[in-house]
C-alpha cells in the first residue's frame, strides 16, 4: 500500500506530460538535445580544428554557426550569406571562401542553398567523419625525441619543420587572411631578425609574399593596423588577428611536428681475416 501513492504521482506525471502544448515539448527535446558547450569546445580545439588545419576565419564562421544551432538544440541552420558576414564582420566572399571548406572537411553538410539562403546540418566535432585520429597519426604530432624540446626547435633548420607553420595557418596569410597556394608562401618572423628575433614556433608565422615584403623590420602589431587603415581587413578581423598574435606569443598556437622516419639499424660488415 505504500507505494500506491508514488504510483499515482507518477501517473499524474505521465498523463500532465500528454497535455503540455506541443511548443512546449519542442522546448523539452530542444533542452535535451543541447550538448556541453564545454566538451565541444575541447573537442573542437583539441582535435578537431588541428585534424583539419582550420584556419581562423574558418573557425569563427563554425562557431558563430553552432552558437545559432547545435547550441541551442537545433542540428540544422536555416541562413544567409550576408547575415553571418554582417554579424562576424568578415566580407561575403570571405564567408563563402570558409563554408566551402568547412562543407569540403565534412564539418558542415549543405542541404539546400537558393535564393532565400542556405540551409546547412552543423556537425558537432565528434560527429565529423574522419576527425578522430589513428594512433599512427595521433604519435605524428607528439614531439618526438628526436625533435627535442619544442621550445628549443630551430623552425627553420629543415623543409619538414618550415611547412608545419604552414600547416598550422591552414594555407591562410597570418596578415592579411587570404587564401595563398604553396608557391606564395613565405614564412615571417614576428620579431625581425635583425632585433633578434628567434626561430620558434613562437616567433614563426606563414604569410603571403606581397605582406612579408610590406611588413618589412615593422612589428606585427604596427603592420596589422595598417592593414585596417588601408581597408585590407576588417575591425574584427583586426581584433581577431591581434588575439592571434598574444597567443602566438604564450605558446598556444602549436604547430603539429613531422613523423621523425624510423631509424635503420648499422650494417654489420664482415670480417675479412
Amino acid at each position: 500500500m505504500a507505494s500506491a501513492p508514488n504510483s499515482f504521482f507518477f501517473f499524474q506525471l505521465s498523463t500532465l506530460n500528454f497535455q503540455l502544448p506541443e511548443s512546449h515539448l519542442s522546448d523539452l527535446v530542444m533542452k535535451a538535445n543541447k550538448p556541453s558547450a564545454e566538451l565541444v569546445c575541447k573537442q573542437f580545439e583539441d582535435a578537431l580544428a588541428p585534424r583539419l588545419r582550420l584556419s581562423t576565419t574558418d573557425r569563427a564562421v563554425y562557431y558563430h554557426l553552432l552558437r545559432h544551432s547545435r547550441f541551442e538544440g537545433k542540428s540544422r541552420l536555416h541562413f544567409s550569406i550576408i547575415w553571418l558576414a554582417r554579424n562576424l564582420g568578415l566580407t561575403e566572399g570571405t564567408v563563402r571562401s570558409a563554408l566551402r571548406r568547412l562543407v569540403q572537411h565534412r564539418a558542415l553538410r549543405l542541404v539546400q542553398r537558393s535564393k532565400a539562403g542556405h540551409v546547412m546540418d552543423v556537425r558537432l566535432p565528434e560527429e565529423v567523419p574522419g576527425a578522430r585520429r589513428s594512433t599512427a597519426q595521433t604519435r605524428a604530432s607528439v614531439p618526438s625525441p628526436d625533435c627535442g624540446n619544442l621550445e628549443e626547435i630551430d623552425f627553420m633548420r629543415t623543409p619538414e619543420l618550415r611547412q608545419a607553420i604552414h600547416a598550422r595557418e591552414g594555407g591562410v596569410c597570418f596578415y592579411c587572411l587570404r587564401r595563398i597556394g604553396p608557391q606564395m608562401q613565405c614564412l615571417d618572423h614576428v620579431i625581425p631578425r635583425a632585433q633578434l628575433g628567434p626561430n620558434s614556433y613562437r616567433n614563426l608565422v606563414s604569410c603571403c609574399l606581397e605582406c612579408n615584403s610590406r611588413k618589412g623590420e615593422r612589428p606585427a602589431a604596427d603592420f596589422l593596423r595598417s592593414l585596417y587603415r588601408e581597408g585590407r581587413v576588417t575591425g574584427v578581423e583586426l581584433i581577431r588577428s591581434l588575439q592571434s598574435l598574444n597567443a602566438l606569443a604564450a605558446g598556444n598556437l602549436r604547430p603539429i611536428l613531422p613523423r621523425p622516419e624510423p631509424r635503420r639499424a648499422p650494417l654489420l660488415r664482415r670480417s675479412t681475416s
